[in-house]
């Protein structure tokens, strides 16, 4: 089984949000996301820590024989390297499999290669809702194919099912 999992906002939050709730976490991701420097928020990608427990909850599945992917946001290639480092530092299984879009690609086409059994995803509330999600624009083959799991954005995943079968049903 595979499972892709997009990274910010759903895996992964700024180091900043620590100890703050999701709403505040959110309103923060919106105040941030139009300021370029912003060293302690959104844009310092290497000081982006877990969403709660999703190392754990990853690392149940993997024991279970899933091969994880991540979907990150980023296209410059020094904050997906941020991006792909955090996952190292914190353990992420599979954190060697970083995806993120090629020139021209958007999210669901990366999705669509890849074609992962389960794709999880947060609703992107602090940047426009569904309209931003992958799965939203994925086609209808892809859609009958993929099983969708949609996180309010930084809640995390520690809520899912640890077990693998029960995740596919979710």
């Amino acid at each position: 089984m595979t499972i892709l999992i997009f990274t910010e906002g759903t895996v992964l939050m700024p180091g900043s949000a620590k100890g703050k709730i999701r709403e505040e976490i959110v309103q923060q991701s919106k105040k941030f996301r139009i300021l370029i420097d912003d060293p302690d928020g959104i844009h310092n990608y290497q000081s982006y820590i877990p969403v709660y427990n999703a190392v754990e909850k990853i690392k149940k599945w993997k024991k279970q024989g899933a091969t994880i992917f991540y979907l990150s946001s980023r296209r410059v290639k020094s904050e997906i390297e941020a991006i792909g480092n955090v996952l190292q530092k914190y353990g992420f299984p599979d954190s060697q499999n970083l995806l993120y879009r090629q020139q021209g690609e958007d999210y669901k086409d990366v999705a669509e290669k890849l074609m992962p059994d389960i794709l999880i995803e947060d609703d992107c509330e602090s940047i426009g809702g569904k309209q931003k999600m992958t799965y939203t624009h994925m086609s209808r083959d892809a859609k009958a194919k993929v099983h969708s799991i949609t996180v309010k954005e930084f809640s995390g995943i520690d809520h899912l099912p640890d077990n693998l079968g029960q995740l596919k049903t979710h």
